[in-house]
């Protein structure tokens, strides 16, 4: 099935004769293209803004209302993320469904598009917002996701309950509105519909929408002589079969036929000039992180976390009222919020470029979607990674979960847990799993490193983190080219009551983590260190290899130990 679908924008001037053509040519394609109808935008601040003879033109297409399909554009035609306040983008759009409704447009389409591509994509979440409390829209379209071009690489995805459907151009722009003046002239344009780059557009897109400015149904009407040239093009020398269908019902059938495309993968705006171009200017990518703490859990992400705070040129983000100083943006609901929403965990200030920003989340590790969504927003950080034992790993979030009261966990010891079959009960399963599959270390990075380069990447040694933060930090400090260097020595000291270092005070007192940091739990059983031993066999032999192919002088003695006890036992 493949649908045409064309959008005229009520920004420049129809005179009567051109509107007389628009319908006539429209009858002709519905012999071709059953139900098939112009959907007009409308801004309508510009009503009657033009010559007397294109006023009438105004009028004449309001006499046809209902010969046409009608969607709201913008009452003044200004782009939304110009928009900071979304009470103005909503009277915008108020003022534009007062006048739809003042001259007999229908305003349940429920589709709309932004002037210009603003505020789809890159998400300016005002335009959302607004769409949703004044027109309740629930299909858009654009041609910039996730990028202009290649055209081919066009995609969907929905946002706030809004599907966004990507949109085709079919090669004709306000400058191109005499053939005299089109790029290659008429044999160009001839060329793209017979066979060129228009008609391979609808023939590899089951969904096919297009838009262009009313300039082009008027003066030399190219817009009418090329649509009704491909599809006529299309049903001789193809077998396809033309429809069309209102924008609901294409939204609806796009994802049915692309469900993967539904979740959103957010890039960064600065690696686009256009994309920049349609960001909100109170926006700066100076506010992304420089580099990501990623986990995994349970081998002292918190500390680093601290320890890294108090370096005077490293800053984090603002702490989360539900997940305290992780924000874990790309591994759960919170992706959905876009990225407004993360960029608001790290305030602008005057000195970004200075700054090293970083965030700790560490679920990061071994979520499966978390490498290809961290990339496509910050492709040039860098990942800090902390490893220990995974066995020791392991029992230490089983312990951590009896703490904080987790019923499974206060209702079956730590051998029932990591022995749980897949038959067992889904809260045990998960429990089990959220012990065991963390550890498996090298799956993880090698799935990160299929995303980020081995330069990118930087392995911390968990019981070198404890034993010897200080060189720790510094090797940490040299990876990230941070200069001056900040000398920790001066900063942490080694607290014996609470076993390990603490960050030293301006009144010569430690500061330690609280009390749910360093507890000292009942040592695990032999029977279950063992069976984790052989578990952990073949990823601790993996991860031996990996570590000796991104050029690692060492292994970690945890690791050569873990090693040492299986092959014992």
């Amino acid at each position: 099935m493949s649908t045409i679908y064309s959008s005229v924008k009520k920004s420049t001037r129809l005179k009567k004769d051109d509107v007389l053509a628009l319908l006539a040519t429209q009858q002709r394609i519905q012999t071709l293209v059953p139900g098939f109808k112009f959907n007009l935008g409308f801004s309508g601040k510009y009503f009657h803004h033009g010559t007397a003879e294109e006023n009438l033109g105004d009028d004449m297409l309001l006499e046809n209302v209902d010969r046409f399909t009608w969607f709201s554009h913008m009452w003044n035609h200004q782009q939304p993320h110009l928009y900071e306040n979304v009470t103005h983008l909503q009277a915008d759009m108020a003022l534009n469904k007062l006048f739809a409704k003042e001259h007999g447009i229908p305003t349940v389409s429920g589709y709309s598009v932004s002037p210009h591509h603003s505020g789809v994509y890159p998400v300016h979440e005002g335009l959302y917002e607004a769409w949703k409390r004044v027109w309740n829209i629930k299909v858009t379209s654009t041609e910039e996701y996730p990028h202009l071009r290649p055209a081919r690489l066009r995609r969907g995805f929905v946002h706030r309950n809004i599907m966004v459907l990507p949109r085709q151009t079919c090669g004709l722009f306000t400058h191109t509105i005499f053939i005299e003046r089109y790029p290659g002239g008429r044999d160009k344009l001839d060329e793209s519909i017979q066979g060129g780059e228009l008609f391979q557009t609808i023939v590899y897109n089951p969904i096919n929408i297009f838009m262009t400015h009313m300039s082009n149904y008027g003066n030399d009407r190219l817009a009418l002589y090329t649509f009704e040239s491909v599809i006529k093009f299309i049903q001789c020398w193809t077998n396809l079969r033309l429809s069309s269908a209102p924008p609901l019902q294409l939204g609806e059938r796009y994802f049915q036929l692309y469900p993967e495309e539904a979740d959103p993968v957010w890039g960064n705006p600065c690696d686009d000039q256009r994309h920049q171009k349609i960001w909100s200017r109170n926006k700066t990518c100076d506010q992304l992180p420089r580099f990501l703490v990623i986990g995994p859990q349970k081998t002292g992400t918190t500390a680093l976390y601290t320890f890294l705070s108090i370096h005077p040129a490293i800053s984090s983000n603002l702490p989360s009222p539900d997940t305290f100083e992780e924000i874990q943006f790309f591994n759960g609901k919170n992706y959905y919020k876009g990225l407004d929403w993360y960029m608001g965990f790290f305030p602008a200030s005057k000195n970004e470029s200075s700054r090293y920003l970083f965030e700790k989340s560490a679920t990061y590790f071994d979520g499966e979607l978390v490498p290809r969504r961290a990339h496509a927003l910050l492709p040039k950080a860098k990942l800090i990674t902390i490893l220990l034992s995974p066995a020791r790993r392991a029992y230490s979030w089983y312990q951590h979960t009896r703490v904080h009261g987790d019923a499974v966990a206060n209702n079956y010891s730590f051998h029932a847990v990591i022995t749980a079959s897949d038959t067992a009960p889904k809260p045990l399963r998960d429990l089990r799993n959220r012990c065991l599959n963390p550890g498996k270390y090298a799956q993880h990075l090698e799935r990160w490193l299929s995303y980020y380069s081995p330069q990118q990447l930087h392995i911390i040694d968990g019981e070198q983190l404890r034993q010897n933060p200080i060189e720790t930090l510094h090797e940490l400090q040299r990876f990230l080219k941070i200069t001056p260097a900040f000398n920790y020595s001066t900063h942490l000291r080694y607290d014996p009551k609470k076993g390990f270092f603490c960050q030293v005070t301006n009144e010569d007192r430690t500061k330690c983590l609280g009390k749910s940091k360093g507890r000292q739990y009942p040592p695990m059983e032999d029977r279950s260190n063992k069976l984790l031993q052989r578990y952990y066999l073949s990823h601790n032999t993996a991860l031996v290899k990996l570590l000796k192919r991104l050029g690692s002088r060492t292994i970690p003695q945890w690791l050569k130990d873990d090693l040492t006890d299986t092959v014992m036992t």
